[in-house]
């Protein structure tokens, strides 16, 4: 038995397909779900979402939002998904080092708080492709 796996976007369906085992960036760290998963509504943070198949695993960047597990189905609702192929590998790491001098110079609170997301999201594209 394995579990079938959705991933939507507001503009697509990004992934529907089936897996053993996926790995899920929440809001309280990384949440493993095998079959037969307690049912489970978690806020997911920006970061990677790891997706085993039967052959090999596959990771998926995701820019936060919200997933739902239930009778071996997985929801993932997020606000945007890349996948490895989709992202430049040099202009993911000039915007990583970008982000993270932009955070390290945010001065008042929400200059901070938005340096910090433009930080996760970055450091979760360079982080698919290093």
């Amino acid at each position: 038995m394995s579990l079938q796996i959705c991933i939507l976007t507001p503009d697509r369906v990004f992934w529907n397909q089936e897996a053993e085992e996926i790995i899920l960036p929440t809001n309280t760290g990384q949440m493993g779900v095998l079959t037969n998963h307690a049912p489970i509504i978690t806020a997911l943070d920006i970061g990677i979402m790891s997706i085993r198949t039967q052959k090999d695993w596959t990771s998926v960047a995701l820019m936060g939002g919200f997933a739902l597990v239930k009778q071996n189905q997985v929801t993932v609702l997020v606000n945007s998904a890349e996948s490895k192929e989709t992202i430049n590998s040099s202009e993911a790491e000039q915007a990583f080092l970008e982000a993270k001098e932009q955070l390290e110079k945010a001065l008042g609170q929400k200059e901070k708080v938005e340096a910090n997301f433009a930080f996760k999201r970055a450091r979760a594209r360079y982080q698919l492709v290093s």
